[in-house]
């Protein structure tokens, strides 16, 4: 007969090592990476088209020379935009005009507001500059908006 075998304890395995990572953390950092990259072309590529509509604004303004071809010049840039709402925008005039462009805004502007001064401003020789920057201020946010929803 045989000699009775003799049973030893079962010993535990040794621990994985922490480095290189398993195939399926690589996946997981790849697509990450892949997230993060395009939302930060994304961002780029937004701020990019801002910065280009101000740009675009601010040199047909600039390009005016008295503010009352700065008015007429905001005008047309609005009326430009304001297609993108609406196809027949560009052809409304008088309040109906200026409530479209009141429409979404936190309070009327241009219907009770310096944004009046759009509607006859393009015409007046006595405009001051004063009143040609209020209403710059309040065509540039509206133009801005309106070439962003696109």
């Amino acid at each position: 007969m045989s000699a009775p075998l003799t049973l030893r304890d079962v010993h535990a395995g040794v621990a994985p090592a922490w480095w290189p990572p398993a195939p399926g953390w690589w996946m997981l950092f790849a697509a990450l990476l892949v997230v993060v990259t395009a939302l930060a072309w994304w961002r780029w590529r937004k701020r990019r088209r801002h910065a280009a509509i101000l740009h675009v604004f601010d040199m047909a303004i600039d390009g005016a020379g008295t503010p009352s071809q700065q008015i007429a010049a905001m005008s047309e840039l609005l009326r430009r935009a304001a297609r993108i709402q609406d196809p027949a925008a560009d052809r409304m005039e008088g309040d109906a005009w200026l409530r479209f462009l009141d429409e979404g805004m936190p309070q009327p502007v241009f219907n009770a507001g310096a944004g009046a001064l759009l509607l006859e401003g393009g015409f007046r020789a006595d405009a001051s500059v004063e009143q040609a920057n209020a209403l710059r201020a309040l065509a540039r946010e509206r133009y801005l908006r309106w070439m962003q929803a696109k």
